[in-house]
C-alpha cells in the first residue's frame, strides 16, 4: 500500500514563500519521476514541476524562476519551494509519483492535495 502525503500548504501574503513536502511510504522498490500539479476551482489541472530520479527538472512557464522542485531519494520525498507567490498561484497542489512497488510494475500515485492560498 503506497501512499503520498503532502504538507506545507496554507495562507500566505503575495510575495511570500511556502515550501511543500510530499513523502511516499509503503513497500517501494523504486520511484521514477515525481512532480507537483495544481488545480484552481473551475480550472483544468496543470503541471507545475517535475523531477526525474536523476534530478532533471522541468517547470511550467508560469512558475519558472520562482519555484524550485527537489527530491531526497533516501527519504522518498519531493519538495516544492515556492517564492514570490502571486494570487494566481492559489490552488490545490497535489503530489504525483511514478512508483514501482511489490504490487505494481510502475504505477502513478497521487497525494490528497494541499491548499495554497495567496491573498492579502
Amino acid at each position: 500500500q503506497v501512499q503520498l502525503v503532502e504538507s506545507g500548504g496554507g495562507l500566505v501574503q503575495p510575495g511570500g514563500s511556502l515550501r511543500l513536502s510530499c513523502a511516499a511510504s509503503g513497500t517501494i522498490f523504486m520511484i521514477n519521476a515525481m512532480g507537483w500539479y495544481r488545480q484552481a476551482p473551475g480550472k483544468q489541472r496543470e503541471l507545475v514541476a517535475t523531477i526525474t530520479s536523476g534530478g532533471t527538472t522541468n517547470y511550467a512557464d508560469s512558475v519558472k524562476g520562482r519555484f524550485t522542485i527537489s527530491r531526497d531519494n533516501a527519504k522518498n520525498t519531493v519538495y516544492l519551494q515556492m517564492n514570490s507567490l502571486k494570487p494566481e498561484d492559489t490552488a490545490v497542489y497535489s503530489c504525483n509519483a511514478d512508483i514501482v512497488s511489490r504490487w505494481y510494475s510502475s504505477r502513478d500515485y497521487w497525494g490528497q492535495g494541499t491548499q495554497v492560498t495567496v491573498s492579502s
